[in-house]
């Protein structure tokens, strides 16, 4: 595999072993990753390199806390929209710092909106700026109490790991 190669994606059963082992060490290096999977360090290298161009890697940015950084409340925020307004009010949200994250969506709301607030009165001008914005119809927010089952994808990894018959993981 040579790391010119664009992902052309999905992965196998070797990408996510590679994948569980920075899960479980996320600053292991290319030579201690290779010696864990029995690979050489140019295949372990060429692979990350390719998932990084593809975006297979999230940023290191998803993995700070808003918590850490003074936003104790997240808060799900969902809109309707006026469909004719939809790319401006993305593009709108997306400069309200404390948008952390906007998905389109089917069923009654257009747009599941993620914030992150100081405290009770923050919400409330973060809820106001996004009722400001153009194209915004209604809005109808949810607190977030607390995460039960936070961002994973290491289930999914375990089960390609081991769709293979690879050695010390279980298939369903």
């Amino acid at each position: 595999m040579s790391s010119r190669e664009p992902f052309t994606g999905p992965l196998d059963a070797t990408d996510a072993r590679l994948l569980l082992e920075l899960v479980g060490n996320p600053r292991a290096t290319g030579v201690e990753l290779a010696a864990r999977l029995g690979m050489s360090r140019n295949t372990v290298q060429a692979r990350l390199t390719r998932w990084e161009a593809a975006g297979v890697l999230a940023s290191v940015e998803r993995r700070v806390e808003p918590r850490a950084l003074g936003y104790p409340l997240a808060a799900f925020v969902a809109v309707v929209a006026d469909q004719h307004r939809l790319d401006p009010l993305v593009a709108a949200l997306s400069e309200i710092p404390e948008v952390t994250e906007v998905c389109g969506t089917t069923g009654a709301t257009d747009l599941i909106v993620r914030v992150v607030a100081a405290d009770a009165d923050d919400l409330y001008r973060i809820a106001g700026r996004i009722l400001e914005i153009p194209g915004v119809e209604r809005t109808t927010m949810s607190l977030v109490i607390r995460s039960l089952v936070g961002p994973r994808t290491t289930p999914l990894l375990e089960r390609l790991a081991g769709a293979n018959g690879v050695a010390g993981f279980e298939s369903d």
